[in-house]
């Protein structure tokens, strides 16, 4: 049934015609239609000449996924009036996007207890959970970013690989990185801690500030991550680089080589800022989650000595002043969740308002469009700011 409908949005365009933002589903090989694992939108120029160079006369592009103004989706439903174009409203895709998640938590605890056990990683299961994650992100940003702020505190580690690996798509595709790119940066994302699994567990959950011998112990993670690289077989260099340059520092003082300046590539870069970005939006057993805005100015403060400063900035447009999945508070007294910004200014996103601080209740759940209200974003806050538990309302 899925597969009809998926089909009666294809269109078969020559690789000469296709555009920035059609989405390539398929290819065609000797008069079939053969279904592709990077399937995804055209990001640049680079990804059709990458088919030109693969021999690949011939692609099937789905109307319906590609971008909006290309205008493929009204002319598949030209084609084909009897096919009916199925919507999946918001709260099927929350539902999809915390099923990914689910089972992102589930082969990361798989991959880590056997690691711990001595076995090599498989790269092919991370492969086709970056592949989902990236068709999620290109379907809707908004609902997966929801998913991935509810945070636990005693799932740090799982969540925090999923998120890293999450953040680094989004900020991948908002530099216009093609799909491939994106697979690669994703999965480095998703086994960047996995060092940490053969870490001292009291020490690695300790509640208070480590001693400076904690620490080194700490910084292990990284040489046991080296190990675990070099043992897993068909790992891009790529992937490598995001696991191990994530504690590296532009002024050479990161860890564990040192790498200074350009010796630490743009997705080396990019994955110190994501790394520290949500582990200062994530409650701790030490620590309480911060607002996004309060980690964006430890982020310009580390900057341009530890961290790329022009690549702080655009992660901070990327993500907005206000993410999706944040809390805020309007100027009715209202507490809410930043529920949709895509195609919005960062001042006017949609907010999912429960609470009132005010009047110290819950309200009726309303969806508030700040394009047309009234009422606008006071300040961001905290999670743990607030005396209510807002987790049952993502």
């Amino acid at each position: 049934m899925g597969d009809s409908l998926e089909s009666s949005h294809l269109i078969k365009i020559a690789v000469s015609e296709l555009k920035v933002g059609m989405f390539v589903q398929a290819i065609d090989r000797n008069k079939s239609r053969v279904n592709i694992a990077s399937a995804g939108q055209i990001r640049s120029a680079e990804a059709i000449l990458k088919l030109h160079k693969n021999h690949i006369s011939h692609v099937w592009v789905n109307g319906e996924r590609s971008a909006p103004e290309l205008g493929l989706a009204r002319a598949v439903v030209a084609v084909k009036p009897a096919a009916k174009k199925v919507v999946a409203d918001r709260a099927v895709r929350q539902k999809q996007a915390k099923a990914l998640m689910l089972e992102a938590k589930d082969l990361i605890h798989k991959v880590l207890s056997e690691t711990f056990e001595g076995k090599a990683v498989e790269v092919q299961p991370f492969e086709v959970l970056a592949d989902n994650m990236i068709e999620s992100v290109m379907l809707d940003a908004d609902a997966l970013k929801c998913v991935s702020a509810l945070r636990s505190k005693d799932a740090y580690l799982l969540e925090h690989s999923i998120n890293v690996a999450f953040l680094l798509v989004t900020f991948g595709r908002y530099l216009n990185f093609d799909t491939d790119m994106l697979r690669q940066m994703a999965i480095g994302g998703i086994l960047h801690d996995i060092g940490k699994i053969k870490i001292d567990s009291k020490i690695l959950n300790k509640p208070s500030k480590l001693t400076p011998e904690e620490f080194e112990h700490v910084k292990l993670h990284q040489t046991y991550a080296i190990e675990i690289m070099e043992e897993t077989k068909g790992l891009s260099q790529i992937s490598k680089d995001i696991s191990l340059m994530h504690h590296e520092k532009l002024d050479g003082n990161g860890y564990p080589r040192g790498l200074k300046g350009d010796e630490i590539p743009l997705h080396g870069r990019m994955s110190c800022i994501v790394d520290i970005f949500d582990a200062l939006t994530a409650t701790r057993c030490y620590k309480e989650a911060m607002s996004p805005a309060a980690a964006f100015k430890i982020l310009i403060s580390l900057t341009p000595f530890h961290l790329d400063q022009k690549l702080v900035y655009e992660f901070i447009r990327c993500i907005g002043v206000y993410p999706v999945g944040s809390l805020v508070q309007l100027s009715d007294g209202r507490i809410g969740i930043v529920w949709e910004a895509n195609g919005r200014d960062v001042l006017h996103p949609k907010v999912k308002c429960f609470y009132s601080v005010k009047k110290r209740c819950y309200t009726k759940v309303e969806i508030v469009d700040l394009k047309r209200s009234s009422f606008n974003i006071e300040k961001g806050i905290s999670p743990s700011s607030l005396e209510i538990d807002p987790t049952p309302f993502y």
